[in-house]
C-alpha cells in the first residue's frame, strides 16, 4: 500500500508541476508583415513587441515576422482569419478583397493633404465606424499606423498626366487604385510587394507608387530613374487581431496590450515622417533615381486628372463615408 501511495504522490507531484509549466507557457502573438525593419511600420511593430513583453512581465510573447517572411500580401488576410497568425498590420488597400470596400476611401488620391487631416478620420468618428464593420469578418481592428505620402516612380520622367500615358504602374489589390492609374492613362498592375523589386528589375512594370521609406527600404532606388514628389495619396496601415484570439485573451492581459498598442501607435505615428523625410534624403545621396520636384501647375494638372476617380467610386466605397471624411478635413471637392 506504501508503494502505491508513494507512486500515487508522485503522479500527483509530476501532474502539478506540469500544469505549473503549461500555466507559465506565454501566450504567443505572431505579428507578421510585408515591410521591412527599418521603416516606420517595422519599427511600431518591435517597439509594440517590446512594450507588450516587458508590461505583462513576460506573460506575452509577440514574435515578428517582417519581410513578407511569414506571410505575402496575398495570404496574410485569410491567415489571420484562419488563427494562423494572431495580427497583421496590412495597408487598408488590403481590406476591399475582404469585402469591406469603405477602406478604400483611404486610397483616394489627393484626398488628404497633410497627417493632421489624415489624423481627424483616423481618430475619430470614421476610423471607428470602419474598424465596427471587420467584426463580422471575424477580426478587430485596434489601431491605424501612418506610413506616409505616396510618390510616383518609374523609368522616364513623370510631371504631368501625359507623361504616365502607357506606363505599367505596380499597385496593390485595389480597384480605386486601379482606377487612379488608368485615369493617368497608365496601365495597374496587381503584385505582391515582395515581388516588385525584382518586377522593376525586369521590366515587368515600369513603375509604381510608395511613400519614400519603402521606395529606398526596398532598394527600388537602384531599378527606377526617376521618383517624382506627388504626394498624391496615403499608405494607411491597420493594425488588426483575430477576433476570437483577442476576445478569449485574460481581460487584464488584453487590456494591458491595449495599453501598449496606444504607446506603439504614438510612437510609429511620430516617426512616420521623418523616417520618410531620411529615406528621401537617402535615395538623394544615392544619386542612382532622380527626384523630380513638380511646380504648382504640375501638382494641379495631376490633381484635374485624378480627382474625379472620387465620384467614380462613390457607390463602391459609400457615399457617406467618403462625405463624412470631406467633412473632417474641410475637403472641397
Amino acid at each position: 500500500m506504501r508503494l502505491h501511495t508513494a507512486v500515487a504522490l508522485a503522479a500527483a507531484g509530476l501532474l502539478a508541476l506540469a500544469g505549473t509549466a503549461l500555466a507559465q507557457q506565454p501566450i504567443v502573438i505572431k505579428f507578421s508583415h510585408v515591410v521591412a525593419v527599418d521603416t516606420p511600420k517595422g519599427k511600431g511593430a518591435e517597439y509594440f513587441k517590446k512594450l507588450a513583453e516587458g508590461r505583462t512581465k513576460g506573460r506575452v510573447k509577440v514574435e515578428v515576422y517582417p519581410n513578407s517572411s511569414l506571410f505575402k500580401d496575398g495570404e496574410e488576410m485569410e491567415a489571420l482569419q484562419l488563427g494562423s497568425v494572431q495580427m497583421l498590420a496590412p495597408s487598408v488597400a488590403k481590406f476591399g478583397p475582404l469585402g469591406v470596400r469603405e477602406f478604400e476611401v483611404f486610397d483616394l488620391p489627393y484626398i488628404f493633404d497633410t497627417f493632421a487631416e489624415l489624423h481627424k478620420v483616423t481618430e475619430g468618428n470614421v476610423g471607428k465606424l470602419l474598424f465596427q464593420k471587420l467584426e463580422s469578418k471575424g477580426v478587430t481592428g485596434l489601431a491605424f499606423w501612418d506610413n506616409g505620402f505616396k510618390d510616383f516612380s518609374a523609368n522616364r520622367s513623370i510631371k504631368l498626366p501625359a507623361d504616365y500615358k502607357g506606363l505599367k504602374m505596380r499597385i496593390q489589390s485595389s480597384k480605386v487604385l486601379g482606377d487612379e492609374i488608368k485615369a493617368l492613362g497608365a496601365i495597374p498592375q496587381v503584385m505582391a510587394f515582395s515581388e516588385v523589386y525584382q518586377a522593376l528589375q525586369t521590366g515587368v512594370v515600369d513603375g509604381t507608387e510608395n511613400p519614400p521609406s519603402n521606395f529606398y527600404t526596398q532598394k527600388m532606388n537602384e531599378v527606377q530613374k526617376y521618383l517624382a514628389l506627388t504626394d498624391h495619396g496615403v499608405i494607411e496601415y491597420a493594425v488588426i487581431v483575430n477576433k476570437k484570439f483577442w476576445d478569449g485573451l485574460p481581460a487584464d492581459v488584453r487590456t494591458t496590450l491595449e495599453g501598449a498598442m496606444k504607446d506603439a501607435t504614438k510612437y510609429a505615428n511620430d516617426i512616420a515622417k521623418k523616417e520618410n523625410d531620411d529615406a528621401l534624403e537617402a535615395v538623394r545621396k544615392s544619386g542612382k533615381t532622380q527626384i523630380l520636384t513638380l511646380s504648382a501647375d504640375e501638382k494641379n494638372q495631376l490633381k484635374k486628372v485624378l480627382l474625379p476617380v472620387h465620384k467614380e467610386n462613390e457607390s463602391r466605397i459609400g457615399k457617406d463615408i467618403i462625405a463624412e471624411v470631406y467633412k473632417a478635413t474641410d475637403f472641397k471637392p
